[in-house]
């Protein structure tokens, strides 16, 4: 018997987020379907003066190693990481770097032009040609002075029951460096953490975000699928008829807009303070509101046993066409972080999660399959041409989207279990 494994990869900003997505992989032993879920801890660090005055230091000599670096990648044209290791070591330990301190800085330039050459080929930065694809195809990749740095074990280490950590700096290893986190936070990184940790410096304050292995758990079949419509007026509507309103979100980002055009407008240094001050309020608010929804259709389907089914949206950007007042309400939209946040809390319960395919979702009849654009007369409303099946449009969309995933399903399902 053939099973399917899924390994989905998350790294988490301010508790959990932006997660690669699950990709799935064909084995030929019979292991089940499995969910393998790393996830990103963010903890805060609370170095003296001294040790903030080396880890400032430190960030700033390997960002200067990273440019070095960068411009002898994009001059040479050489991006992979054991080829650059080879090309720049010499220089990065001249420059002060110990040893695994210039590996990593070469791997973060490698890292950083591989995503760049990702980003190309999916297009996110427009087609050949383009202002901004030019831009940044012709220049090297720069790095922050305080731009984040990677440490493995050899560099820093972690004392969990002090709640210290001890890191190489370029003034020798700081010791007893406190940091602080949640309790529930402490639990994950003392019973998974391995791998890298990132140093972070971000307004002032200083983080470590510690890569944590949480070990495979198996996906549960489902007894069906809770469809999930992810929209602009409502944020997200299940099958159930369980509709999350966007207009408090939709109106705090109105808000944030007009306050944000305003003090631009002023320009004193007064106005540049607040906005400063003010930069990732309207980020939190909207991590918070997407963790609350996810919580809630991860946890309806946990109760009842079901997998989720969401649309997949990539390129939705791309393909939509809308009024000008509604472009900034789409542009805003943290929908794909509201998938993200979904998906690592569905593998964490051990629940089946299907992407599926978006088109006639919303013009298409739950009860009989007519597809026809006269079926939404309104943002509100669907009725059905030939039937008269009536719902609201967001709820018959979330149906048509379940079916799929439950579709979809089986047909990953019935081959491997052959």
């Amino acid at each position: 018997m053939t099973k399917t494994r899924c390994t989905c990869r998350l790294e988490t900003r301010r508790g959990l987020a932006g997660h690669a997505g699950p990709t799935f992989h064909h084995d030929d032993g019979p292991i089940g379907i499995l969910w393998t879920v790393w996830i990103v801890v963010q903890v805060r660090l609370f170095p003296d003066a001294g040790q903030e005055a080396a880890l400032r230091d430190t960030l700033a000599l390997c960002n200067e190693a990273a440019n070095v670096v960068s411009v002898e990648a994009y001059q040479g044209r050489v991006f992979g990481k054991q080829a650059l290791q080879r090309l720049t070591y010499g220089r990065l330990k001249a420059m002060g770097l110990s040893a695994q301190p210039a590996i990593h800085v070469a791997r973060k330039v490698a890292g950083a032009y591989a995503t760049l050459n990702a980003n190309i080929r999916a297009g996110n930065l427009g087609k050949p040609g383009s202002k901004r694809r030019r831009n940044a195809e012709g220049k090297p990749v720069g790095f922050r002075r305080d731009a984040a740095q990677p440490f493995d074990d050899r560099c820093l280490s972690w004392q969990m029951r002090s709640r210290t950590v001890s890191i190489w700096t370029t003034a020798g290893r700081q010791a007893r460096i406190r940091f602080g986190c949640s309790d529930g936070q402490y639990a994950v990184l003392s019973a998974y953490r391995k791998g890298e940790s990132d140093l972070v410096c971000r307004d002032g304050k200083w983080y470590l975000y510690a890569t944590c292995d949480i070990p495979d758990v198996e996906v549960k079949e489902p007894d069906g699928f809770l469809g999930v419509d992810l929209g602009l007026a409502n944020i997200a509507t299940t099958n159930d008829g369980t509709r999350h309103s966007g207009k408090g979100l939709n109106r705090v980002r109105h808000r944030n807009q007009r306050l944000r055009t305003k003090l631009q407008r002023i320009g004193t240094k007064s106005a540049k303070r607040l906005l400063k001050a003010r930069r990732r309020k309207e980020a939190r608010f909207a991590a918070d509101t997407n963790h609350r929804i996810a919580k809630q259709i991860v946890t309806e389907a946990e109760r009842t046993g079901r997998g989720i089914a969401l649309e997949n949206l990539t390129g939705i950007r791309d393909r939509v066409r809308l009024r000008r007042p509604q472009r900034v309400t789409l542009h805003t939209w943290a929908f794909h972080q509201l998938g993200q946040y979904i998906a690592y809390k569905a593998a964490r319960a051990g629940l089946a999660l299907v992407h599926v395919d978006p088109a006639y979702t919303s013009q298409g009849c739950s009860a009989c399959g007519h597809i026809a654009k006269a079926n939404r007369p309104n943002q509100t409303t669907f009725r059905c041409t030939s039937c008269g099946f009536a719902e609201h449009a967001d709820v018959n969309a979330a149906r048509n989207i379940a079916t799929r995933g439950a579709t979809d399903w089986a047909a990953v399902s019935l081959p491997n279990a052959a």
